[in-house]
């Protein structure tokens, strides 16, 4: 296998996991290493213990439908486009955001505001996979999503809680592990207020013990007919599944147990316990979470439908980032909001915004990010960025950049394909300055 590889500039390591040769050789004289196949996973494991060493972690707030770049953090209230919405001073002197986020504007010394994201995807289902995986959907690749690819790259796999949670429900085209396989899927957690399903133990730990070894059994005829691989993934998952519910560390689901005035410090409803949940886990070594808030395709009533989604996720939102800080956290957690298009400028007839994917904004706070800046800017009218266009790949290259991953390193597909975690794009240097 490996010296099949060696005819090409990469050699595989650990399934899709790969390094250059010439970073090998770097390695290799730096750390007096023979250059032999036997020492390269020892590299490998090496960086990879490192980067789990700083303890980086990222929690994306995911607004699934589009949000409003007017009614967010672009407001354009001297133009007809911008509608009703007013803009409200922050702290930041010079940084206004709209009045649908007050709590947002007293983070906003912690908040780096990209007004510039640009795309030409429009249709939710691609923009979804696309602002989830860097890449557009594709029928010969199943690219990781950026939950998966940070999981890889600085997850604990040695630990009983995933290293990537999504909160809120399964969203469509948001991906999994891929082609990097079940172990980087998501954990997906329905409800934070409640526990995740399923994760009860047997107070009978011998009739578990049975019933898992009955599940073997049962799957034994079909791995011997060529379903090895599927049964094979669908054993690691349950033994997977299993430390994890025996694990004192389920404990970190149960929000109860964090004291009430914590708790109405995030506000009430799903999305402010999926934000508490997100700190939990990241303060537990959990290294990506990803917490969901539907309903932001507003074609119709725009301004009153935006004013209580905002209100459902403004204060859990500015709570998370103060809280991180306050932790002493925010320096190794990324916060990213952001959704996968925002929406036009033009009031429609039915008083909506529809997709408009040209120009948006996304908002990111910790992880190293320089906050109380606003990067890029549109037109008095919202209808064309005019200053640091920022594309996706830029996104995704600054937030592998943000937490320490190679945004150059590539995975293998199956067909033996190396795919890059980002293809093209720069680092949004001025995040960092």
């Amino acid at each position: 296998m490996i010296g099949h590889l060696q005819h090409h500039t990469h050699v595989s390591l650990r399934g899709s996991r790969v390094v250059r040769r010439r970073d090998f050789l770097k390695a290799s004289a730096a750390c007096g290493l023979a250059a032999s196949a036997f020492n390269w996973t020892d590299v490998l494991a090496a960086r990879a213990d490192e980067l789990r060493d700083r303890g980086m972690a990222c929690i994306l707030l995911w607004m699934s439908g589009g949000p409003s770049q007017f009614e967010t953090f672009s407001p354009k209230p001297g133009h007809a486009n911008g509608g009703e919405t007013k803009a409200i001073d922050t702290s930041v002197p010079g940084i206004q955001i709209a009045d649908n986020l007050p709590h947002m504007a007293k983070v906003a010394n912690e908040l780096a505001i990209i007004r510039s994201m640009t795309s030409k995807e429009g249709n939710h289902q691609r923009a979804t996979y696309l602002l989830h995986h860097g890449y557009l959907p594709m029928a010969s690749v199943k690219h990781p999503t950026l939950g998966a690819n940070v999981a890889d790259q600085i997850g604990n796999a040695a630990s009983e809680l995933p290293s990537f949670v999504q909160i809120g429900g399964r969203l469509p085209n948001s991906g999994g592990g891929g082609l990097l396989g079940v172990d980087y899927d998501p954990l997906i957690i329905q409800s934070a207020t409640k526990p995740p399903q399923n994760t009860t133990p047997s107070a009978e730990a011998n009739r578990f013990a049975r019933r898992m070894q009955l599940l073997e059994s049962m799957q034994g005829d079909f791995a011997a007919a060529g379903g090895a691989q599927v049964v094979a993934d669908q054993l690691k998952v349950a033994k997977r599944a299993t430390d994890m519910i025996h694990s004192p560390k389920m404990e970190v689901f149960d929000i109860e147990r964090e004291p009430e005035k914590v708790r109405e410090s995030y506000g009430s409803g799903e999305f402010a316990a999926g934000c508490l949940m997100a700190r939990r886990l990241v303060e537990q070594g959990v290294t990506f979470v990803e917490v969901h808030s539907r309903g932001w395709d507003t074609h119709q009533d725009n301004f009153n439908a935006v004013r209580n989604l905002c209100g459902n996720v403004d204060q859990p939102s500015a709570r998370l980032i103060a809280d991180l800080k306050e932790r002493g956290m925010l320096d190794r957690t990324l916060v990213l909001w952001m959704g996968e298009f925002g929406r036009t400028p033009q009031i429609n007839p039915r008083g909506g915004r529809d997709h408009f994917p040209k120009a948006f904004n996304v908002a990111l706070a910790g992880g190293g990010v320089r906050g109380g800046q606003v990067i890029g800017a549109t037109s008095d009218s919202g209808t064309e960025v005019t200053d640091r266009p920022v594309m996706i790949p830029d996104l995704f290259r600054s937030v592998y950049h943000t937490l320490g991953i190679d945004p150059e390193f590539e995975n293998i597909s199956g067909g033996g394909r190396p795919i890059k975690i980002v293809d093209g794009g720069e680092v949004v240097s001025e995040l960092f300055g």
